[in-house]
């Protein structure tokens, strides 16, 4: 994928870390034997994995070396709506709370710093938005408890529980050996297999506590934002059905979260007692719901799946709105902008179709209408993402008039204001600058953009070449010094 930002075209590696570690602890299972029924329970149980994951520090591309992400302006600013009423109802500021879209087809999320991460597949396969909003309050459970620093307290515990394990077995084995006692030596090796195990199993029950506490925390909150809990249910009663199909018994205790069925007891009252149990959501909110399932599917798996999905949803609007994405993904641009055309006639403010209509009119080659339509998408974005401002910037530096380049760095510039790990808008600001004649400002944006896709190498040497290009002691000069000075990213040091 070229990783440009855009839905569709992903960037597993495109973000940068400067000092991060991650440790993913959503599921551990000691499964014996290898096979196609051990596979399924695996993928039954990774639809546990609703909860935290311990990595904190640095940017979001702290976390994501190995993470798919994808961007979309359309379905961050949905799912940043349907976030915003529960961050509040938890008491915690919007700031540095971030949504992450990951590029996977399963049902999970999970929380790293105060990011939460959530995958494409989880909100194509919800329904309805209380679906997705009762997992995100989930998420926020985790966040608001302060669960991840707490996780990594015990994690050191339980890495103290094995230390100590091992070392009185490597004793009991040593004097075995000194006294050639097989029952002693026997012994030590019980000791250091058996602390093991009471360690991980001791993790395992604390984060099982940690999930229910998270759970009851959800409801809290979508009370207090007059949501139903009945979404979250449903999830959970997803999972206990994912389970039953695979067909496997699981050890309860050797899984990091409470098995589908002790949830689903444990939340039936409490979800059964809310005021807002039969509370549906709002119909335009559902709509937008639909539509950016469409979206997903369209990109992710293709014309087959965009219709399997739409024989479901009786939805006009997304059916069109499938139907004209699809278009254009095969290759059919007049089709594909008649048909975005009919869908503006009924929604003229909605930024996300002039976005549609804009992306059409670029792959035509017809870059100054594109970059009509990509204002008309900026001007209107209430979320005012700077995906759609780097959108717009692109179509201004196709036109390549000395004009539309001064626009293109301008448009660009803002973009990445609001969105400064949107490291392939760097490498159109470096072409933009690069075209005007202004080379040690397109040497410092290329530094920029191998900075947040992790290249610290790279990063510092454009750094270096724009220096010598640029005046000592201007913002840009002591911008381009700060990547010099950074320290390497972990990737670096392999």
């Amino acid at each position: 994928m070229d990783g440009d930002h855009k839905f569709g075209k992903f960037s597993p590696a495109a973000f940068s870390s400067s000092t991060a570690s991650s440790t993913s602890v959503h599921i551990m299972l000691s499964l014996s034997r290898p096979g196609p029924r051990i596979a399924r329970t695996a993928r039954a149980l990774m639809t546990l994995a609703l909860g935290t994951a311990v990595a904190l520090t640095g940017t979001v591309s702290a976390f994501a070396q190995n993470v798919p992400v994808v961007r979309d302006a359309e379905i961050e600013a949905l799912v940043r709506d349907y976030a915003k009423p529960i961050f509040k109802a938890a008491g915690l500021s919007n700031a540095g709370l971030q949504i992450v879209l990951v590029n996977d087809p399963s049902f999970n999320a999970f929380v790293a710093g105060r990011r939460v991460f959530i995958n494409t597949g989880t909100l194509m396969q919800a329904e309805t938005p209380n679906e997705v909003i009762g997992v995100l309050a989930h998420e926020t459970g985790h966040i608001a408890g302060g669960h991840q620093q707490r996780l990594r307290d015990q994690l050191e515990r339980a890495k103290t529980m094995a230390i100590v394990a091992g070392l009185l077995g490597a004793g009991a084995l040593v004097a075995g050996a000194a006294t050639d006692s097989r029952g002693l030596a026997g012994a030590g090796m019980g000791l250091a297999t058996g602390g093991t195990e009471m360690a991980q199993r001791s993790l395992l029950a604390y984060q099982r506590s940690e999930e229910i506490t998270a759970d009851r925390s959800a409801i809290t909150y979508l009370n207090a934002t007059g949501q139903s809990g009945a979404g979250m249910l449903k999830t959970f009663k997803r999972f206990q059905s994912a389970l039953s199909l695979s067909g496997a018994r699981v050890d309860p205790y050797r899984i990091s979260h409470p098995m589908p069925q002790e949830r689903i007891a444990n939340l039936q009252e409490l979800v059964a007692k809310s005021p807002y149990l039969d509370k549906k959501d709002a119909p335009g909110l559902q709509q937008r719901h639909d539509m950016m399932r469409v979206k997903i599917a369209a990109f992710t798996q293709g014309q087959a799946a965009t219709s399997r999905l739409l024989r479901k949803n009786p939805d006009t609007v997304a059916i069109q709105y499938g139907d004209a994405i699809t278009t254009y993904l095969t290759g059919n641009p007049n089709s594909a902008l008649s048909k975005t055309d009919a869908l503006l006639k009924g929604q003229p403010k909605n930024p996300y179709l002039y976005e549609l209509r804009g992306d059409i009119l670029m792959k035509a080659n017809r870059a100054k209408e594109a970059a009509a339509a990509y204002s008309k998408a900026v001007s209107l974005d209430p979320a005012k993402s700077g995906l759609l401002s780097v959108s717009y910037g692109q179509a201004l530096l196709a036109q390549r008039t000395p004009e539309t380049l001064k626009q293109a760095v301008a448009q660009i510039s803002s973009g990445l204001e609001r969105d400064r790990e949107n490291a392939a808008g760097y490498r159109f600001l470096a072409q933009a600058y690069g075209e005007l004649g202004e080379v040690g400002r397109a040497e410092l944006a290329t530094a920029e953009g191998y900075y947040y896709q992790g290249a610290s190498k790279d990063a510092k040497i454009f750094a270096m070449r724009a220096q010598k290009l640029l005046k000592p002691g201007e913002p840009a000069w002591v911008r381009a010094q700060d990547i010099i000075g950074a320290k390497a990213l972990p990737k670096d040091s392999n």
